[in-house]
């Protein structure tokens, strides 16, 4: 047999009693003897780029399965353009050729929308609707139907070529979208919206798209789209408007939102161009339309043959039926009604975007400008409200003597993370901690008596300080002073063993233990634990807010509080990310997705940058002895900036649950990760069930930073930094 009767028998068989030249989809070719008669015919074309394809569809993020990547390929014959292709098989084709469309469509969003059964009636603005529909893989089978065939006149918006002219437009519209997915089942009837076979067309449909000419069609598919509780949309040529009948949730919604009135297909069949003008000028809002087309309408019989349109007023309603189309096919909110999208309107308001000055490089806080502290009593106060504290929120209410302090756990201050207060009361103890060196500094000893609170706080300590000699605590005063906060990445140099020791010997000093990560393979571990446990905490919203809300940016008008954004030590361009980071929509998108993995890479970035992990642990699980564990942090902190390392605290959103019923108040659609993270954290780190880890601290090598937060002032005095 030769090629020519091969390709005489195919059209035959696919296509029944149709011409040739009706022909719209393409021919999967499945017999090696047809494929290779057709590939030796000189007169056929052959593209075979399948080799490259199934190359893209391996390099894909996330990779895609081994049954995807086995899948066979097909060969499609295309008869009107004499061509065969090479192309992906369909599961393999539809996850390449759809995968930009991520994550502005999910996955799942896209198999749910793969499934729409979709009719476009009038394949004049309807053919770019279509082509729309397809492109972007929002159904899996269309219908199209149109009487016409395609003029001339109408290649200013019909997108076919002087190749299409004289074929009906159904014809020219499938083969399109059978050029750009030969796996989308199309459909084609040739007889338009008539009465004798519309019922037949919306049959099994879930969505209508109605861009008639005629007005008496234009009732007829509502009518019949009603009966059948089928949504129709429609779009006009003027000003973006796009039309919603929502008949599948309003099944007595007055047809064209009532706008006609009680006037029937039927009626309106009978009426002369003239009479029709009324009802025309009702369904386009004569009132809303743009000078120009108002101005046209005018015209129309005398010196215009006919309204005219665009084909960017076209493209701009297929892309608004789209975003309807998806709307409607995942479930989300679009009522019935009007909308325009006025583009003329927006590009009138045209306006300079905003421009963000980068922020000044910061300038060093000098040593000397706070005000020095008077008499004791200040210089006691001075040394505990420069502790550390989660978010810089100070949960403190201090009150001293020149021989007494009193703390007092304010509530007030608490945050989420904050779960039963036993990071503020490790925050009450690094106070009570700087504090006593303070005293030290100037010839007093004491300790603090921590007691379990009263009706106005559950935690306070007493310090009562007598004259006395305490040399080791007396010599970390002006390192105390210069505790700060290093957020600079650093390096991952190896901290010397008997600096290490030391660390070790000051929690201990304090009654805690103190485990250091150092093993690469051990920082690594603990680095994508506290990252997931970052990512947790974006995706949480109360979590997420309060994050940010601990934020200071450049020109915030509460700077007193929190951290300054300068501090965190990140490029231009991170910080540009941040600013997104900052947007509740955002996360709230990542955690639909169950996406946001690059929302922990700072975090991991930072810990495998470092030297060592510190964790201080305490026997105990009341807040008392959270608060001995907070004077052992700050004595372990301090030292260590002592010794020439930066300091910087990278606490997990776990680090103060007990149980499940805290980490599900931390974060109820996380409890069950939380818990798998700090079992895996705890185990890391050879913490004891009866050990409560107080503060994870990250160890380097780095230059100071430039800046450091601001404190909140005391009464009557000047603000503090730290």
């Amino acid at each position: 047999m030769s090629a020519r009767n091969i390709q005489a028998s195919i059209e035959n068989s696919e296509l029944g009693e149709l011409d040739h030249p009706d022909q719209h989809r393409a021919i999967f070719i499945n017999d090696e003897f047809t494929l290779g008669e057709l590939r030796r015919d000189p007169r056929i074309s052959v593209i075979d780029e399948c080799g490259e394809q199934q190359a893209a569809l391996r390099g894909l993020v996330p990779a895609v399965g081994e049954e995807m990547l086995d899948e066979p390929t097909r060969w499609a014959y295309y008869p009107w353009r004499r061509c065969l292709v090479h192309i992906l098989g369909p599961s393999a084709f539809n996850r390449l050729r759809l995968d930009r469309n991520r994550n502005l469509v999910s996955a799942d969003e896209q198999r749910r929308l793969s499934r729409l059964r979709i009719g476009v009636i009038g394949l004049s603005v309807g053919h770019a609707i279509a082509h729309n529909l397809a492109i972007e893989g929002l159904c899996g089978e269309i219908r199209l139907t149109d009487f016409d065939e395609l003029e001339l006149a109408n290649l200013n918006r019909v997108p076919g070529t002087v190749f299409d002219l004289g074929l009906n437009k159904t014809v020219v519209a499938a083969r399109r979208i059978a050029e750009i997915d030969p796996y989308i089942r199309v459909d084609i009837d040739r007889n338009g919206a008539a009465p004798e076979s519309i019922e037949a067309f919306l049959d099994g449909l879930d969505i209508v798209v109605e861009e008639c000419d005629s007005l008496d069609a234009k009732v007829l598919v509502r009518e019949a789209a009603r009966g059948r509780r089928l949504p129709v949309l429609m779009t006009t040529g003027d000003r973006g408007l796009l039309d919603v009948e929502r008949f599948d949730l309003e099944p007595a919604r007055p047809i064209l939102h009532g706008l006609l009135g009680d006037v029937s297909a039927r009626d309106l069949a009978g009426l002369s161009s003239k009479d029709k003008v009324p009802y025309v000028l009702r369904i386009l809002d004569a009132a809303q339309l743009s000078p120009r087309m108002a101005a046209s309408l005018v015209e129309v019989g005398k010196t215009l043959s006919t309204w005219p349109q665009l084909a960017s007023e076209v493209v701009l309603g297929a892309t608004v039926v789209a975003n309807a189309v998806r709307r409607i096919g995942l479930g989300e909110p679009m009522p019935s009604g009007r909308i325009r999208v006025d583009v003329a309107d927006a590009l009138d308001r045209i306006g300079d975007p905003l421009v963000i000055a980068p922020a000044p490089e910061p300038a060093p806080v000098p040593a000397d400008i706070q005000a020095a502290p008077g008499g004791l009593a200040d210089i006691l106060t001075d040394a505990a409200t420069r502790a550390p504290s989660g978010g810089n929120v100070q949960p403190w209410h201090i009150e001293t003597s020149d021989d007494r302090i009193t703390l007092r756990l304010a509530t007030k201050y608490t945050t989420a993370m904050d779960v039963g207060y036993r990071g503020s009361a490790v925050a009450l103890g690094a106070a009570a901690f700087n504090a006593r060196v303070a005293a030290a500094a100037h010839g007093l000893t004491g300790h603090i008596e921590w007691s379990r609170g009263d009706e106005g706080t559950p935690l306070y300590g007493v310090g009562e300080f007598s004259p006395g000699s305490a040399p080791e605590l007396a010599a970390l005063y002006e390192p105390m002073l210069a505790r700060e906060t290093n957020r600079l990445r650093g390096t991952s140099a190896p901290i010397p063993t008997d600096v290490l020791d030391g660390l070790r010997a000051s929690a201990h000093n304090e009654g805690a233990d103190l485990r250091i990560l150092r093993d690469r393979a051990e920082i690594e571990a603990a680095a994508g634990i506290l990252a997931e446990a970052d990512r947790i905490r974006y995706l949480t919203p109360n979590l997420h807010r309060e994050m940010m809300s601990e934020l200071r940016w450049p020109g915030d008008p509460e700077p007193d509080t929190g951290i300054d954004v300068t501090t965190l030590g990140l490029p231009p361009a991170d910080m540009v990310i941040l600013d997104i980071l900052r947007r509740p929509e955002v996360m709230a998108k990542l955690a639909d997705w169950d996406a946001g993995t690059a929302l922990g890479e700072d975090t991991y970035d930072r810990v495998t940058s470092s030297s060592a992990l510190a964790v201080v642990s305490i026997r105990g699980r009341r807040l008392t002895d959270y608060a001995k564990a907070g004077s052992a942090v700050e004595a372990v902190w301090v030292d260590a900036q002592r010794r020439g390392l930066a300091v910087q605290p990278v606490s997990p959103v776990f680090l103060y649950a007990h149980d499940d019923r805290d980490r599900d108040e931390l974060s109820p659609g996380h409890a069950d990760a939380l818990r798998d993270l700090q079992y895996a954290f705890r185990r890391l780190t050879t913490t004891e069930r009866d050990e409560s880890q107080a503060l994870v601290l990250r160890l380097s090598y780095a230059p100071r930073p430039a800046v450091r937060s601001r404190r909140r002032a005391r009464t009557g005095s000047t603000p503090q930094y730290g």
